[in-house]
C-alpha cells in the first residue's frame, strides 16, 4: 500500500500513526507543501493522509498553496480516493469540499473527552475507538460539515469533531499521533503557544503538555486502532 502524506508544518508529522504504517508495511510519500514540495498524482496512490499545522484554511493571500492543495483535495475525494485528515487536515478536507471554516469563540485546548454520534459509534473507523473516547484538542477555528458529509463526533465546545464523505474519506478535529517529541515541539510554535496560555493559563499550559506527555501511551492505543481501521477499509477495498 502506498499513501501520499502532506504535512503544512515540519512537526506535525503522523506520529504515532506511524507505527502502524510501519508494521503493515504502507509506503509513504511525504510532502511538505509549506516549504514548496509540490503535490504528486493522486492517483499514483492507494490513499491521501494530511496532518495539522498553525495556519488557517482561508490564509490564502499568505499561503497561495492552500489554494492549490484544496483543488487536489476535491478532485481526489470526489473521484473517492480515500482520505484521512486530522486537525487542519479536517479543515481542509471540509472547505475543499465547499464548507465553511472559521475561528470558534475561544479555542479549545485540553486532553478532553469527544463523543461519537449514533452514525459514529457504528462507523467501520471511528467506531473502533474507545468510549469515553479522551483526544487531545489544540485547535482555535472549527467547521461546518459538507453537503453529503456525515458527523462523527462532537464535544461541547466544538460540535464538529468528526465527519466521514463518502466511504472512506475521514476527517477528525482532534489529536491522538502526538508523541512526547511532538507536544514540546508544538509548545514552541509561536500560534500554538498562544492558543496554549490564552485557554489555559501559563500553569495551566505546563500541566496540560505534562499530562499530554504521562497519558502518551493511551493516546497512541486509540491512534493505532483508528488509522489501523482506515487502512482495513482500504484494504478490503481494493483486495489488498
Amino acid at each position: 500500500m502506498r499513501l501520499v502524506v502532506v504535512q503544512h508544518l515540519f512537526c506535525e508529522g503522523p506520529g504515532a500513526f506511524n507505527a502502524e504504517f510501519d508494521r503493515r508495511g504502507v509506503e509513504r510519500a511525504i510532502v511538505e507543501i509549506d516549504t514548496g514540495e509540490a503535490l504528486p498524482d493522486w492517483r499514483d496512490f492507494d490513499g491521501i493522509v494530511a496532518m495539522g499545522g498553525p495556519m488557517s484554511v482561508n490564509d490564502e493571500a499568505e499561503h497561495p498553496w492552500l489554494v492549490d492543495e484544496k483543488r487536489w483535495l476535491a478532485e481526489a475525494v470526489r473521484a473517492g480516493k480515500p482520505f484521512f485528515g486530522a486537525c487542519l487536515g479536517v479543515q481542509m478536507l471540509a472547505s475543499a469540499l465547499g464548507a465553511r471554516v472559521y475561528p470558534l469563540g475561544q479555542s479549545e485546548v485540553g486532553l478532553l473527552e469527544v463523543q461519537r454520534t449514533s452514525e459514529g459509534l457504528i462507523d467501520p473507523v471511528i467506531g473502533a475507538l474507545a468510549d469515553p473516547l479522551v483526544t487531545l484538542q489544540w485547535h482555535g477555528d472549527t467547521f461546518d460539515i459538507p453537503d453529503g458529509g456525515v458527523l462523527l463526533a462532537s464535544s461541547p465546545a466544538a460540535p464538529n469533531q468528526a465527519f466521514r464523505f463518502g466511504d472512506a474519506a475521514y476527517g477528525i478535529q482532534f489529536h491522538l499521533e502526538v508523541t512526547p517529541e511532538m507536544a514540546e515541539q508544538w509548545a514552541e510554535v509561536p500560534e500554538y503557544s498562544a492558543a496554549l496560555t490564552a485557554t489555559l493559563g501559563e500553569e495551566g499550559g505546563k500541566a496540560f503538555l505534562s499530562d499530554a506527555v504521562a497519558r502518551h501511551e493511551e493516546l497512541g492505543g486509540q491512534a493505532h486502532r483508528l488509522i489501523g481501521s482506515w487502512l482495513d477499509l482500504i484494504a478490503a477495498r481494493s483486495g489488498q
